[in-house]
């Protein structure tokens, strides 16, 4: 599955490499299509592709660090 996402980062995650353990730790491929970060917080627009189970892992870690997400873009591949 293929999808462009939003993300909204809190400004005590200003420090941590949350897109780089992304690559990481989940069979994903990533592009950063655009960002901006402050000390105060930060958002991104990530274009993501993987598999549906994958893509629910990625998910779920982003909550559990107060990430919020938002779908822009779903296009299932087929």
């Amino acid at each position: 599955m293929q999808m462009v996402i939003g993300l909204t980062f809190p400004g005590q995650l200003k420090d941590d490499s949350v897109i780089c353990s992304l690559c990481k730790q989940f069979e994903i491929n990533l592009n950063i299509l655009e960002a901006s970060f402050s000390t105060y917080s930060g958002w991104a627009i990530l274009g993501i592709e993987g598999s549906d189970e994958e893509l629910k892992k990625v998910f779920e870690f982003l909550k559990n660090k107060s990430i919020n997400i938002q779908i822009v873009k779903n296009n299932e591949m087929k």
